[in-house]
């Protein structure tokens, strides 16, 4: 099911467009019109879920019967749907590449019926994902050289959103996920240990550990906060005597963990296994990761905060219409203004200013275009990549944002500025539609 993946009114405006022949040529842009609270930048995800549902985009038979009897959709509506498949373009910024204010995610040419009626999904995709990859970068910027897994699944909105959060933070450079299902589909590492559940329901730790080190020679990591969390150590220490130094860890779920952790660390070294490994985990984000920067943690695993970006967890997404025909159009409302026309973002060295221009103006010498086709005629241009490059991308972008971007409190973001022919443009069109509309005198 696809085709029902939209808000109602996408529907009938697709249908009223058929209706009246109105299948010309229509450009629209998603992208952001502010940046969500305390975030310096954006990191794009979600793209391949949006090309994948634009390929697949069609009305089964169930839903026209759905539309026929409880939205009560005529027969030439019916019929006009059935036929229908996305067959336009698609400009996109590659996922893992920094994006700021205006700039747009992606943007989609195809006749108005279609670019319409796929806006909640595209949103819904890109929003979601981005906001939650932005999240995670901030993580992997405040924890820069400690392996980080995304432990989300449990308190996400959702399996299908833990799925996506699983997505989004190894773009943004997690090394693997608990979720599995995710793990799976995705190719990255399935990453878990054991709950206190599983040392609740033995007589003791020390019964709870070996059960776990028999079952699992080679991924022996114990949890060692259920009772008392050195104790829970020094009984892990007397059960790993037995097994390979650099196959064992421990994990802390709870209490002061830095002072825990070094506490840990003295207590492994001491019995000589230097090589085991300390992992955290509880409520962490992106600002206590930074407060842990000198514990010695080698792997932190981050969930709820991460994967619902519980101090942002939306952000100001549009997907407006741009150009339909040939001309440029624009939203005039207050505060929501758009710019017309098809766009590019161009993308110089370090610390200069994007620039964002209409999209046939050409990219300067010294600068790189962001958005690049990436579906035309509804057909995917290449095969879906392996989250890798993306990762590999944002790990450079993040390398490349300025250090008052790339701040966890405060930050301030790039500059984005208009070339003289967009703002020549924008203006024009103004005073156009504002006359047009006789806006001077309402």
């Amino acid at each position: 099911m696809t085709g029902l993946r939209t808000d109602l009114y996408e529907i009938r405006m697709a249908a009223s467009y058929l209706r009246r022949g109105m299948t010309a040529p229509a450009t629209f842009s998603l992208f952001a019109r502010k940046l969500p609270r305390d975030r310096g930048f954006l990191v794009s995800a979600g793209l391949a879920d949006c090309l994948r549902f634009l390929a697949d985009l069609r009305f089964t038979p169930d839903e026209l019967t759905y539309l026929a009897d409880e939205v009560h959709l005529p027969d030439e509506d019916l019929a006009a749907l059935e036929a229908l498949r996305f067959t336009g373009d698609v400009w996109a910024v590659p996922e893992g590449r920094v994006v700021f204010a205006d700039e747009p995610f992606l943007e989609v040419t195809a006749p108005l019926p279609q670019a319409q009626l796929v806006e909640t999904a595209l949103l819904n995709h890109v929003t979601f994902q981005s906001v939650v990859a932005s999240k995670a970068a901030r993580c992997r910027l405040a924890a820069p050289h400690a392996g980080l897994v995304d432990f989300a699944a449990r308190r996400t909105h959702g399996l299908e959103a833990a799925r996506a959060v699983a997505r989004a933070a190894v773009i943004a450079g997690f090394g693997g996920t608990s979720y599995v299902a995710a793990a799976r589909e995705f190719g990255v590492p399935a990453v878990g240990t054991m709950a206190h559940s599983y040392v609740e329901a033995f007589p003791d730790e020390r019964a709870a550990f070996r059960a776990f080190a028999e079952d699992f020679p080679d991924a022996t990591v114990f949890l060692v906060d259920t009772y008392d969390t050195l104790h829970g150590v020094r009984t892990a220490i007397e059960v790993a005597q037995d097994l390979p130094a650099d196959r064992i860890g421990v994990r802390l779920d709870s209490g002061n963990l830095g002072e825990l952790a070094r506490a840990t660390r003295r207590l492994l070294d001491d019995a000589g296994l230097s090589g085991a490994r300390i992992v955290a985990s509880g409520g962490l984000d992106e600002h206590a990761l930074a407060d842990l920067a000198s514990a010695p943690i080698d792997v932190f695993g981050v969930g709820t905060r991460m994967g619902v970006s519980s101090d942002a967890p939306s952000m100001d997404s549009a997907y407006k219409l741009v150009e339909y025909d040939g001309n440029p159009v624009m939203k005039l409302s207050v505060g929501k203004l758009t710019a017309p026309g098809a766009k590019q973002v161009h993308r110089g060295a370090p610390g200069r200013p994007d620039l964002l221009s209409l999209r046939d103006e050409g990219t300067p010498a010294d600068r790189e275009p962001l958005l690049r086709p990436v579906m035309r005629g509804g057909v995917r241009l290449a095969d879906p990549e392996p989250l890798s490059a993306a990762q590999r991308r944002c790990e450079q972008d993040l390398r490349w944002l300025p250090e008052q971007a790339r701040a966890l409190t405060g930050p301030t973001p790039l500059d984005v500025v208009w070339s003289a022919e967009l703002t020549e443009l924008t203006e024009a069109l103004h005073r156009s539609i504002a006359a047009r509309n006789d806006l001077a005198h309402a």
